[in-house]
């Protein structure tokens, strides 16, 4: 795993933009291809291995909290237990999930699993395949996110029915280009698909369903927007009022997999497992950990501890449901950057990575996305 310098490709601003790739520069430089990452094939297949090892122990884990009546760790209120169960005992259908790696080459470890609501999905699938295509176009990539995407969708269209889904996220740039991507996915895969602001899905009360601004009734809807939100502002009664007459995609049971509780649950179901780090809900003997809540967005109140003593930390308003504790993991540094890959399982399977890289060493939003390539 080698960090190389690059230039810049002429106008690549322009041509991120006509890719519809408007957020490389909002908050300070976040697509940053003025050097990119190189990996030898024995590292992807390292990379592709615990990805796939880890999707099957989360689907485990899920398993095991349902059986062992874990909710209160994940603070699900009783009356939202039953429509998790239901999701995943009927096999509600799951399309993506990231998972956040420190990999130094050799050592990898599972830093956490963005389970339910993963972003960077455009520039990973996309944006960085053109990147290559451009500057290294006899060179390969870990990507195939977009064909797997494709397929999924296609695989699925013989359950969904009618096929028509919906898709809704919050309206900031990021979240749409996200979902307008999968959309377009979707529509590839032969989906008839809509795009909807999320503040404008309604509820007919008499009825209890969901409906579009034109009255129609919701059958399918693709959300960007976290399972504890929609717990926290209410909506989550509507959906068990609803009764699964609209299904979510993602399902309520990636709510699970989604919370940092997932991964002390994991370490006590699998103590010792080399892809995982010692987590716990309580401190216990660590001296070097990492403090996360078991619910936050961008790095937000995550604390980093040597010898007991916190050395980062960021502010934020998540850590009312609780923390769980992290032995904390050696990221690698290039030059004072630290790199995360991020990486994809699509509809069962690895797909391939993203990398965001931080001068500090909680990954936060002013952290750059890199591209990267195979090495010849």
């Amino acid at each position: 795993m080698k960090r190389i310098a690059s230039q810049f490709r002429k106008d690549w601003e322009n041509k991120l933009e006509n890719l519809g790739f408007g957020y490389h520069s909002l908050e300070g430089l976040y697509w940053d291809e003025s050097h990119y990452y190189e990996f030898s094939m024995q590292e992807v297949d390292t990379l592709e291995k615990a990805t796939a090892e880890l999707w099957q122990m989360c689907l485990e884990a899920v398993d095991y909290i349902i059986e062992k009546n874990l909710w209160d760790r994940f603070n699900i209120p009783d009356w939202f237990r039953n429509y998790i169960v239901t999701s995943w005992e009927e096999d509600h259908p799951s399309i993506y999930g990231r998972f956040d790696f420190g990999f130094d080459g050799k050592n990898l470890k599972l830093l956490e699993f963005n389970a339910d609501t993963p972003t960077s999905l455009y520039e990973a699938s996309v944006i960085q395949w053109y990147w290559l295509q451009e500057m290294f176009p006899e060179r390969d990539q870990f990507n195939s996110i977009h064909e797997k995407l494709v397929d999924y969708w296609k695989y699925l269209i013989q359950y969904i029915n009618p096929r028509y889904i919906y898709f809704a996220s919050l309206t900031n740039i990021e979240d749409v280009t996200n979902v307008e991507y999968l959309r377009d996915c979707a529509t590839q895969a032969g989906f008839e698909t809509e795009f909807i602001p999320i503040q404008d899905i309604g509820w007919a009360e008499e009825i209890r369903e969901f409906i579009a601004g034109d009255g129609s009734i919701m059958d399918y809807i693709f959300k960007l927007y976290p399972y504890e939100w929609i717990l926290e502002d209410g909506f989550g009664q509507k959906l068990v009022e609803n009764g699964f007459r609209s299904q979510w995609i993602e399902p309520a049971w990636k709510i699970l997999l989604s919370s940092k509780a997932i991964l002390p649950i994991l370490w006590e179901m699998y103590p010792d497992h080399p892809y995982l780090l010692p987590a716990y809900f309580e401190q216990k003997d660590l001296k070097d950990f990492v403090k996360k809540p078991i619910y936050s967005r961008e790095g937000a109140n995550i604390s980093i501890y040597k010898n007991g003593v916190p050395v980062e930390q960021n502010s934020g308003v998540y850590g009312k449901e609780g923390f769980i504790y992290q032995q904390s993991f050696d990221l690698p540094e290039f030059d004072g950057n630290y790199p995360v890959i991020g990486s994809w399982v699509i509809g069962q399977e690895s797909a391939g990575i993203g990398i965001r890289e931080s001068v500090h060493l909680i990954t936060n939003n002013q952290s750059r996305f890199v591209p990267h390539l195979i090495s010849g």
